[in-house]
């Protein structure tokens, strides 16, 4: 990691100015209800964050300035996020769009990028994006002392998933950039989710989804090695051919590199449970997917909200262990085979409904690792990490931060801001499972550092 790193686990952090952005144009006060695929999210806020070497042709000042005209007016399309979310009489969340604003903090740092521990973003990142305490998104612009910028956004996820969250990314560059109208109009047509009438109650929904009800009262974790941590790694392109390759058991049924990385950190989970003085019998894998296409015809690409479903599979940890990378893979594909489809969909709506007003949440989440290790998988492959130029260039390195508070991990991978074909990967695990990745696995998994990210 370098000395430089090492002397900048402590910087500190000046608040230089704190402004609420409105959207450009007065918007007329309106509820905007939650779907029935939001009210799966429970209350949990995500972060995302770019670092952005000195601009070489406008001040920081003027970088500033221009987020903040861009963001006004990229407001008036998403004007979700310049909205609260309120419960309603029933108990539910809703969207009050009132244009209430972004809180929009200003912020230096006495610390220079390459100095940055990106690799442990619970000690940079965690700093560099802001804690929301009003409104749906919260915005805070650092300038470190290199004269490097740090763009950090924090939201409610009952409001957007990460592909709404990129669309207003994109949205916001472009607007920045004065690249004329945006390209992707975002849509808040709930009735696109609505449920059908009548219902259909597919029992099947019962075995992914619980009432919050439920849920297992947490356990205390007294192990340090129990805890969870955040890392950053990349992979080569080469290196996930590679896995891809080996997770394929023949040609006919070549498996998606989602789905192969999936089964190769499963393994790994599932040998370092085994160490365990009193080992667990299984372990369960989440992997979170988008329902767009498969649910809507039209704006499948410019629908805002959730549209997401977290279907899992459960093994026994000498199966994972002994068993070869393509069998494991083959598990992966048939548990998420059943979930993408229309049918499956539509089946979670109507679950929903049958429940309201009490909240569910995903079974994965509320078991967390009370029976074995569980972890999710989040595909990340849609963050638009080149693309969010302000007109000052792209980002050097962008990422996902999410310290949700269940038992269960929690695993992105996204493109690399560096290297075409190569991945980042954000890995939410207990401290001794990521150590004993690194000792497994360095070969594909690799330290995010300055070397790599040419800074």
């Amino acid at each position: 990691m370098g000395e430089a790193a090492e002397q900048a686990r402590g910087f500190h952090m000046t608040t230089t100015r704190k402004q609420v952005i409105t959207a450009a144009l007065p918007l007329q006060d309106h509820w905007l209800p939650l779907s029935n695929l939001d009210l799966l999210l429970p209350p949990l806020d995500v972060n995302v964050c770019f670092c952005y070497k000195k601009p070489l042709n406008i001040t920081n000042t003027v970088a500033h300035e221009t987020l903040k005209t861009a963001l006004a007016e990229t407001l008036v399309s998403y004007y979700a996020f310049a909205g609260e979310v309120v419960t309603n009489p029933t108990g539910e969340p809703e969207i009050l769009c009132n244009n209430r604003g972004v809180d929009f903090v200003e912020a230096g740092a006495d610390v220079e990028l390459r100095e940055l521990n990106l690799y442990d973003p619970d000690e940079s990142i965690a700093k560099l994006v802001p804690i929301k305490k009003h409104g749906v998104i919260a915005i805070q612009v650092t300038q470190l002392k290199c004269g490097s910028i740090v763009v950090g956004c924090t939201f409610d996820h009952r409001v957007a998933d990460a592909y709404s969250m990129n669309m207003f990314l994109l949205s916001w560059a472009e607007i920045a950039r004065s690249d004329g109208p945006i390209s992707c109009v975002p849509s808040f047509r709930r009735s696109l989710l609505n449920p059908r009438r009548p219902l259909i109650v597919d029992s099947s929904i019962d075995q992914i989804f619980m009432p919050v009800t439920s849920l297992p009262p947490p356990q205390e974790t007294t192990n340090p090695e129990n805890l969870l941590a955040s890392r950053i790694y990349y992979i080569k392109a080469d290196a996930l051919e590679e896995l891809q390759t080996l997770a394929s058991s023949s040609k006919n049924s070549k498996r998606t590199k989602l789905e192969s990385f999936s089964a190769f950190l499963w393994k790994l989970v599932a040998e370092h449970a085994a160490k365990d003085p009193v080992p667990s019998k299984t372990s369960k894998l989440g992997i979170v997917v988008d329902g767009r296409r498969r649910l809507m015809e039209q704006e499948n690409k410019t629908y805002f909200g959730n549209v997401l479903s977290i279907p899992f599979g459960g093994q026994r940890i000498d199966d994972l262990i002994s068993k070869p990378l393509s069998w494991v893979t083959e598990e992966v594909h048939r548990f998420l085979e059943r979930s993408v489809t229309k049918e499956h969909f539509l089946n979670l709506i109507d679950w929903v409904e049958t429940r309201r007003p009490t909240p569910a949440v995903s079974r994965i989440y509320g078991d967390g690792s009370d029976n074995g290790p569980a972890f999710v998988v989040s595909s990340g492959r849609s963050f638009p990490v080149t693309q969010v130029d302000f007109g000052w260039g792209s980002p050097v390195f962008g990422t996902y931060h999410f310290p949700w508070g269940g038992s269960a991990g929690y695993v992105m991978p996204m493109p690399s801001a560096v290297e075409d074909g190569d991945w980042m990967v954000y890995l939410l695990l207990t401290k001794g499972q990521l150590k004993f990745i690194e000792e497994e696995a360095s070969h594909v998994l690799k330290p995010i550092d300055n070397d790599y990210l040419k800074i």
